[in-house]
């Protein structure tokens, strides 16, 4: 009778080993999306305790099984919610996979379409932030992709205005009613400004990377869409985009710009 509990406690199946790889890869994976964060230690505290847990239910440990279970199926919900930048970031990331793209490409044949953008004009929105850095001027403009970044518009003020050099400085002007916040481009025109966005919380920043830097990062994360960052303090330029930050020379940020679009063109 011992031997035989012994024999079905450790047998293992094929199917068995393919879950525990498939968990495993699963927990890699929020892990690499989480790291670095506040979230990391709220991640690898609840691995623990569903490891605990499914230990007990193996040992049929029943009264504790139920008390961990139940904290388990409550703080589920809890879950979401404090996860909800990070589970954002992973279902961004399966939309942008190329199981999502080719999906995408097998309804287009049928004439579906969730998006459709117009060329923007880089030149205006390029020699602005030039000019804004040399006069030491903050800024923070995002540049639509694939996310239409509505959430984020709804935050601000709507303007709908063609691009134009002039209007960009004006608008970000220390002395603006509209310069806090950020700036929408969508469709070649400007959408709106003095957006909210959210935060990184990203815990592993240079110290030179004030508000506006950590803000550009943040929607980076959680939104399809490239971020330029003009520096109030030292005038320099950053393009933001997949929580990664590249410093660029005045003249290279268009061809980065457009090397970030032209790689999202190619994945369609």
């Amino acid at each position: 009778m011992v031997a035989l509990t012994i024999n079905s406690f450790i047998e293992i199946r094929f199917l068995d080993i393919l879950d525990v790889f498939l968990v495993g890869l699963l927990a890699y994976m929020l892990y690499t999306w989480i790291k670095g964060s506040s979230a990391i230690n709220i991640f690898v505290t609840i691995l623990a305790i569903v490891i605990v847990l499914k230990v007990v239910q193996l040992l049929h440990m029943e009264l504790l099984s139920a008390i961990i279970g139940a904290f388990v199926d409550v703080g589920f919900i809890a879950l979401i919610i404090i996860f909800q930048p990070e589970i954002r970031r992973f279902l961004l990331s399966i939309g942008n996979s190329k199981f999502s793209i080719g999906f995408r490409k097998f309804f287009s044949q049928f004439g579906l379409k969730y998006k459709t953008d117009e060329s923007t004009d880089l030149d205006p929105i390029c020699e602005a932030c030039i000019s804004m850095g040399n006069d030491k001027v903050g800024a923070l403009i995002l540049l639509t992709q694939e996310d239409t970044l509505q959430d984020i518009i709804d935050t601000g003020v709507n303007i709908d205005a063609i691009i134009s050099k002039p209007l960009l400085e004006n608008i970000f002007f220390k002395n603006s009613p509209l310069h806090d916040g950020a700036m929408v481009i969508s469709n070649n025109k400007i959408v709106a400004t003095r957006c909210i966005l959210p935060i990184t919380q990203q815990t592993r920043l240079p110290g030179s990377y004030g508000l506006r830097h950590r803000a550009g990062i943040g929607v980076s994360e959680t939104h399809d869409c490239i971020v330029i960052v003009v520096s109030e303090e030292t005038g320099s330029i950053r393009i933001v985009h997949d929580g990664k930050v590249t410093d660029v020379k005045p003249s290279e940020m268009k061809a980065k710009i457009k090397e970030i679009q032209s790689r999202k063109q190619l994945s369609k």
